[in-house]
């Protein structure tokens, strides 16, 4: 747990954490202020949104009338958040969370569809806090009009729907707000909830030992959920911390998992890098099947799998890039008035990516079907069919620019990435089908099309002169971290010349002094990219370093991680502030896959492309 002073400037974005519910989440500040809700989606519009605008996005704040100490932390293994106040009069512990419970829980009582619990509680001595309700429709285009429905708490009108928020001490309404100053003494609790509902009759929430019910339950649960993890290995706090994460952003009714809460936070403070991330980009299948497999959560992967499968049937073979939870289009993109992120404009809402084309999205999908098929033994006739769909597809279209993994837009290049995971995508269909697993592929056209793809890649992104692969066919000399992955879809060996010679250029021209990895030259630079770090374990933990290599790796990257451990999109090598959208799904990710790829050399284990691949292995071909 950290120590600070009550944070009086505009928080950071490694200054929140984050509660939800697995159907929406809420990023709450170290002061204890709500400056991030959408309801009842993720992608809902926001009713709270001070970490894109101070003034006009909206916020809930419980904090501290004086200056104090704070600590936070989940309560155990959980995403029930913690706020430990230290003042020179008393201490007080803000609870956080919107509750969870089994669905025999739910069938036997009346809960709220969505809700949002603030338990605070003086555990020493005297404290005074204030509160301050300020809630702001659809991005903080309007202010909310604010009922007092005496019993029932104060009313918030907002469209179709309705919150509610019933508060354990009075409140003052004024100007759309609700205020309230308290002092606590020891043993005595102030709590509140905040309700929303689409449909009536709305269910009203009681306070008092409900909530501490609630509670219990809800750290019950997160527990029970993280003790079925089969991941013995060292780094259990860091991975666990992260499979909650991943847990929180995913949308339990379809199994889609987004890319994280938050819009249009900043990859360079000031700037104009800010994107949506509130949808599931099929470029993460892999890593997140691989991830939620390895350890344990085969329901999880499952649920994703056959979300993904349902999502893409109206485009099927097309894929497209993100999809809503739903599995819609994700939302065509515009700009709202906010302020931004430490005045980091445009704030954008939906993200053009759903327009582009980017083919290493078919290797993701096929090679995370491939890891599953192992696990459960193969798939029912439907989905083989569509897999080898996809196969064809990728055997016809391969050969094609596109705008690639990091969505660039300024055009399409022939990017090695892309042909790499073309290569992905036709091996693991081809070792399915070795391995009886799948029916109707046509082996020889999809053979030929990987080795066309294999040549392809090895005599025209390996660049002779610089002597490493780049990132674009026929490129002269630049470089990308996803060449880090060449050995983690086994298209050639960790300790091959060629990858040995690629990492080396890699390092050089891309890694900071202590082990982060841009994702590409940029000037003024971007932060450095999360997951790319841990790409390079991994690369080092099969055999391109040494597994002493990797864990020193590991251990500098765990750095880079609030003091709840969470982990943004990029983080600024020289201050370590986190940047980008927040948490970040694809950090987390790596931060799992990495881990567990060091757990299974330790043993001895063979890396999960080994039993996904095809026999057919890079071999002496690739020599310089």
């Amino acid at each position: 747990m950290c120590v600070s002073p009550v944070i009086l400037r505009m928080p950071t974005i490694a200054d929140y954490g984050i509660v939800g519910d697995c159907r929406s989440a809420a990023l709450i500040s170290r002061d204890g202020s709500v400056d991030w809700l959408c309801w009842p989606l993720f992608d809902s519009p926001s009713i709270f949104a001070a970490i894109l605008d101070r003034e006009r996005g909206g916020h809930w704040s419980i904090s501290p009338s004086s200056p104090c100490e704070i600590k936070r932390e989940y309560a155990g293994d959980s995403n029930v958040l913690q706020t430990h106040f230290r003042s020179a009069s008393g201490s007080a512990t803000l609870t956080d969370l919107m509750p969870v419970s089994s669905e025999e829980f739910k069938r036997a009582n009346l809960v709220p569809d969505h809700e949002l619990l603030r338990q605070l509680s003086c555990t020493e001595g005297e404290v005074e806090f204030e509160t301050d309700f300020y809630p702001r429709l659809n991005y903080g285009a309007a202010d909310a009009r604010l009922r007092d429905a005496g019993a029932n708490g104060l009313c918030v009108e907002a469209g179709r729907g309705a919150y509610r928020l019933r508060s354990g001490i009075p409140l003052t309404l004024s100007q759309a707000r609700a205020r309230a100053v308290v002092a606590l003494k020891r043993g005595q609790k102030a709590e509140f909830s905040l309700s929303y509902a689409t449909q009536a009759p709305a269910v009203v929430p009681a306070l008092g030992d409900r909530v501490v019910s609630a509670i219990e339950r809800s750290v019950t649960w997160w527990q029970k959920w993280t003790a079925a993890s089969e991941y013995r290995g060292p780094y259990r706090t860091a991975v666990t911390r992260s499979a909650l994460a991943l847990k929180l952003l995913a949308y339990a009714p379809s199994g889609a998992i987004i890319a994280a809460p938050t819009t249009s936070l900043p990859e360079r403070i000031g700037d104009s890098l800010n994107w949506d991330y509130r949808y599931c980009w099929l470029r993460d299948a892999s890593l997140t099947t691989r991830a939620l497999l390895g350890l344990g959560y085969v329901e999880e992967a499952a649920s994703f799998l056959t979300w993904l499968l349902h999502a893409t049937r109206l485009t099927q073979p097309e894929l497209r890039i993100l999809y809503t939870v739903f599995g819609r289009r994700g939302p065509l993109e515009r700009e709202l008035s906010l302020r931004g992120h430490c005045d980091s404009r445009p704030v954008r809402i939906g993200n053009d990516a759903r327009g582009q084309r980017q083919l290493d999205v078919y290797g993701e999908v096929i090679d995370a079907a491939a890891q599953y098929a192992l696990h459960v033994g193969g798939f029912d006739r439907f989905t083989q069919k569509v897999l080898v769909k996809f196969g064809e597809y990728v055997a016809h279209n391969w050969d094609s620019p596109d705008e690639g993994i990091w969505e660039p837009r300024t055009g399409r290049r022939n990017n090695t990435h892309s042909r790499l995971l073309c290569w992905t995508a036709l091996d693991r269909l081809l070792a399915l089908d070795e391995k009886k697993l799948i029916d109707g592929v046509p082996r020889q056209s999809f053979t030929d099309e990987r080795e066309k793809i294999r040549g392809q890649i090895e005599q025209r992104a390996w660049n002779p002169d610089l002597g490493s692969y780049v990132s674009t066919l026929d490129g002269d000399g630049e470089l990308d971290a996803s060449l880090l992955r060449l050995s983690w879809y086994g298209f050639d060996h960790a300790d091959s010349d060629r990858l040995q010679r690629t990492f080396r250029k890699l390092r050089e021209k891309l890694a900071s002094k202590d082990g982060l990895f841009y994702r590409y030259p940029r000037q003024p630079p971007e932060g450095a990219f999360g997951i790319c770090g841990f790409w390079a374990v991994e690369h080092l933990a099969l055999g391109g370093g040494t597994l002493d290599q990797a864990y020193a790796q590991f251990e500098r990257l765990l750095k880079y991680s609030n003091e709840l451990g969470l982990f943004a999109e990029e983080s600024d090598p020289e201050t370590r502030a986190a940047l980008g959208n927040f948490p970040q799904a694809f950090t987390h990710v790596g931060l799992i896959s990495a881990a567990l790829t060091l757990a299974e050399q330790e043993r001895g284990k063979a890396h999960p492309a080994v039993h996904t691949g095809s026999d057919v292995r890079a071999s002496t071909r690739n020599a310089t």
